[in-house]
């Protein structure tokens, strides 16, 4: 989710929300259910602050943030409140490690409303049939088309490159896809470079959720496990290329 240094972090009862923005164009939302601690608690209804996202994941990973060999890594956060840092205590056999890192006013962030304008269609498979997608697109286009349709080609990705276009298709027969639904064929194009942030969670993802509302913005929700066993989930959004002549 780093394709960007600054976050927004909301605090909830239900759990952290992180959401990074690409000038409003692209946004991702990633989150850590309350369950996923062994101790969490919060006295506000929500709390949401901005910080350097770099800086976090940097300190969260002090002790390589890897889990091979014997040792393991315990972690306390805490937030007193506005204008105060989040304070970090990682332990790992014995060794304690302290870090603060200055919180600020948060960013406006884009409503996508994506949800209550209606979502058309959605197409649900392993991670592994969209890893493959997006290893073949063509990194000389500028665009990437995506079309879902209740009729063939149900789904297909293209490419427009130096050496022509390139498609890929995935039939609803796949073995790959678990749910497949469309009410209407929606053809829209996405610049690559603001996709390509979504692939790093791809390739940790088990399963892909892709679904596109009326308007043609695109979500594409990945489920990850953890090493514990844990499922999250990290939404990414991205707005549609306006065509010729839109307003």
């Amino acid at each position: 989710m780093n394709f960007r240094d600054q976050a927004n972090v909301v605090l909830s009862p239900s759990g952290i929300k992180v959401t990074v923005e690409n000038a409003k164009c692209a946004q991702a939302n990633a989150f850590i259910e309350s369950d996923m601690f062994q101790e969490y608690e919060i006295e506000e209804e929500m709390v949401i602050f901005k910080l350097n996202l770099t800086s976090w994941i940097e300190c969260l990973n002090i002790f390589g943030g890897g889990t091979s060999g014997a040792a393991t890594t315990s972690l306390k956060m805490r937030y007193r409140g506005h204008g105060y840092p989040l304070v970090l205590e990682l332990e790992e056999d014995g060794v304690v490690t302290d870090c603060e890192i200055n919180t600020e006013e948060p960013e406006d962030t884009l409503d996508f409303d994506f949800f209550s304008t209606g979502i058309m269609n959605k197409v649900i498979m392993r991670s592994e049939c969209l890893k493959e997608v997006f290893t073949d697109l063509d990194v000389t286009s500028e665009m990437v088309e995506i079309i879902m349709s209740p009729e063939a080609p149900f789904f297909r990705v293209s490419t427009f490159g130096n050496y022509g276009t390139s498609q890929t298709e995935i039939s609803t027969e796949s073995e790959m896809v678990e749910h497949f639904e469309c009410k209407q064929t929606l053809k829209q194009r996405y610049r690559l470079a603001l996709l390509k942030p979504s692939m790093k969670p791809l390739s940790a993802a088990l399963k892909v959720s892709v679904r596109m509302d009326a308007r043609g913005f695109l979500c594409l929700q990945f489920m990850i496990k953890t090493d514990n066993h844990h499922i999250c989930f990290i939404e990414y959004f991205c707005c549609p290329e306006e065509e010729e002549g839109d307003d």
